[in-house]
C-alpha cells in the first residue's frame, strides 16, 4: 500500500479559494457503478484531472488532492477501483482491498477512467490528464495508451513493468520516482526511461535520490524538498501540455 489512510497530500490549501466538491458516481459503459469525488473551482480556468489512487481505492488522500488541484483552477475528479466487487458504499479500514485487486482487469479500470474523462468533458475541460499514485502510476501511464485523448498522463512511483503497450501511448509521460524505492529497482526506472525513448514518446523521469516509496507524504519532513519538487513538476507539466 502507498499512503497511511490519515495521510494528506504534502500540498498546503489556498486559504480563501472559490471551490466546490461533491461525491458522486459515474457509470462506465460495461455498467459498473463506481464511486468517485469531483473538486471544481467556481471558475475554471485549468486542465481536468482525473486522480487515480493506489490499490486501497478513494479515501481522503486522493479526496485532498483533487482539493488542492481545484484551488489551483483544475477541475479535479478522484475515482474509486471497486465498483465492479465491492459496490459504491463507503468502507472501513479493514476493507480486504487485496482480494479486490486480484478480480481486477486492466480493460476495467480503463474503462473506469474513460468514464471519468467523459465527465470532466462534460464539465468542459478540453485537456484532460492522469495522475496516479503506486498502483494509479502505472495505470496513469496506461491510461496514455488507452485511447482516452489524454493531453497528458502523470504517475508517482507507478511500477514500470505494469505498462503493458509503449506503441500506443498517445500523450506525454512525467514519472517522479523514489531513489530508495526498495519496490522499484533503480534498473526499472532507468528501463522505463529507455523504453519511452525507443517508442518514441515524449516524457521527463525523474529520480529523488534518497526518497523511498510513498515520499509524498506531509508526514515526512524528510522528503518535503522532494514532494515540493514533484507537486511544482506537476504543475508545469500540466500548463505545458495544455491546450
Amino acid at each position: 500500500m502507498c499512503f497511511e489512510l490519515d495521510s494528506t497530500p504534502p500540498v498546503h490549501a489556498i486559504s480563501g479559494a472559490a471551490v466546490s466538491h461533491r461525491e458522486l458516481e459515474l457509470d462506465a459503459a460495461d455498467r459498473n457503478r463506481f464511486a468517485a469525488f469531483a473538486a471544481e473551482p467556481d471558475e475554471p480556468a485549468g486542465a481536468g484531472i482525473v486522480v487515480l489512487p493506489d490499490v486501497r481505492g478513494l479515501y481522503r488522500f486522493y479526496e485532498e488532492l483533487a482539493l488542492r488541484l481545484a484551488e489551483r483552477g483544475h477541475t479535479a475528479i478522484a475515482i474509486d477501483y471497486f465498483g465492479r466487487t465491492a459496490g459504491v458504499a463507503k468502507r472501513g479500514e479493514d476493507f480486504p482491498y487485496r482480494e479486490h485487486v486480484e478480480q481486477m482487469t486492466q480493460a476495467g479500470i480503463q474503462g473506469d477512467v474513460r468514464a471519468a474523462v467523459d465527465f470532466l468533458r462534460e464539465q468542459g475541460c478540453r485537456s484532460i490528464f492522469t495522475v496516479g499514485f503506486c498502483f494509479g502510476g502505472s495505470n496513469s501511464w496506461n491510461a496514455a495508451a488507452a485511447g482516452h485523448g489524454l493531453a497528458g498522463a502523470v504517475g508517482f512511483y507507478g511500477r514500470p513493468g505494469r505498462v503493458e503497450r509503449f506503441a500506443d501511448i498517445a500523450a506525454p509521460i512525467l514519472a517522479l520516482m523514489g531513489g530508495a524505492d526498495e519496490a522499484i529497482p533503480r534498473e526499472d526506472i532507468e528501463e522505463f526511461d529507455r523504453a519511452l525513448s525507443e517508442a518514441g514518446v515524449e516524457h521527463e523521469v525523474e529520480i529523488y535520490d534518497g526518497a523511498p516509496h510513498s515520499f509524498f507524504d506531509r508526514r515526512f519532513d524528510d522528503y518535503a524538498e522532494a514532494s515540493a519538487d514533484a507537486w511544482s513538476r506537476v504543475l508545469a507539466f500540466v500548463e505545458r501540455y495544455s491546450n
